[in-house]
């Protein structure tokens, strides 16, 4: 009688390992290496099949007279000219760096502003009552409308510019992190104040990582403020001291009536919003994702 209760003991315990093992292998991602042929076909031809449309039209324009006149349409060839000329020169990634550097700094500034804004919004119902619509209303106010007081307040000097970005990307970045809090489930923070992670505690381990796909999609739309109001900040408050930058270089191209130089500063501007999108905020993106199982890599 034992005998036969120790083997139906065992034979539970082996259909139990192998509903488990069942079960891992289920939630099991498969993380093989994605074939290159694949990747290039899926992720590179479509980009450069769409690009090389766009020119084709563009230079059919040219080519067969519907837009004749090159002051309000250059044709590619004259745009490419104009950017090897200003490489050739050593002035293409002057441009690129003077904006590019003041974008990344300007963010990083509105970064540690707006994420613990977000949180103090988003945990303190008097906070949030009294800031949560001031910020939504902020990040519908377009950008250029802080230049004119940013310039009057501080003058025509880099920090006019941060002031600019700061005013266009913290609302964003708040905003962000407060809907990534909302949509925490209550019960993981009832689970959290059960282990004794309240308090900091319970922020750091508990709100912010499950928060993450919001705050995230808060970060990448707070950058694409930052590019914008950069922009809008240096065509409107151009100055010697300030350097070229890319919105400065379109400025220029509009006051010399040169649409070659204005399309070079447009693609060029268009062509880092993209690179800095494809580089830090698409992998952080994907990775929050899949590490939530919410994005199965094939």
């Amino acid at each position: 009688m034992a005998s036969t209760e120790t083997t139906a003991k065992d034979r539970d315990r082996g259909d139990l390992a192998g509903l488990e093992a069942g079960l891992d292998a289920l939630e099991t991602v498969q993380t093989g290496r994605r074939p290159l042929r694949q990747t290039l076909r899926e992720k590179v031809l479509p980009p450069v099949v769409a690009v090389a449309l766009v020119l084709a039209v563009w230079q059919a324009l040219v080519s067969f007279g519907i837009v004749d006149d090159p002051t309000k349409l250059p044709s590619p060839g004259a745009v490419w000219d104009v950017l090897r000329e200003a490489w050739l020169q050593g002035e293409l990634l002057g441009y690129i760096w003077t904006s590019v550097s003041r974008g990344l700094l300007g963010f990083f500034f509105a970064l540690l502003i707006g994420t613990p804004l977000g949180l103090l919004v988003a945990r303190v119902k008097v906070i949030r009552a009294a800031i949560g619509p001031i910020l939504s209303g902020l990040q519908s106010l377009p950008s250029v409308a802080w230049v004119p007081p940013a310039v009057i307040w501080l003058g025509l000097n880099n920090s006019m510019m941060y002031a600019v970005i700061l005013l266009g990307a913290v609302p964003s970045i708040a905003n962000g992190l407060v809907s990534g809090v909302s949509q925490v489930p209550p019960l993981f923070l009832r689970a959290g104040r059960t282990l004794g992670a309240t308090g900091l505690k319970g922020t750091w381990h508990i709100v912010l990582p499950a928060a993450l796909p919001g705050y995230v999609a808060g970060l990448k739309q707070g950058w694409a403020f930052s590019w914008r109001s950069l922009m809008a900040a240096e065509i409107i408050a151009s100055f010697p001291d300030l350097g070229i930058g890319l919105g400065q270089l379109l400025e220029n191209g509009r006051n010399a009536s040169d649409m070659a130089m204005v399309f070079e500063a447009i693609l060029l501007i268009l062509t880092v919003g993209i690179a800095i999108d494809l580089l830090i905020f698409s992998p952080l993106e994907r990775w929050v994702l899949r590490s939530r199982g919410l994005l199965v890599r094939s």
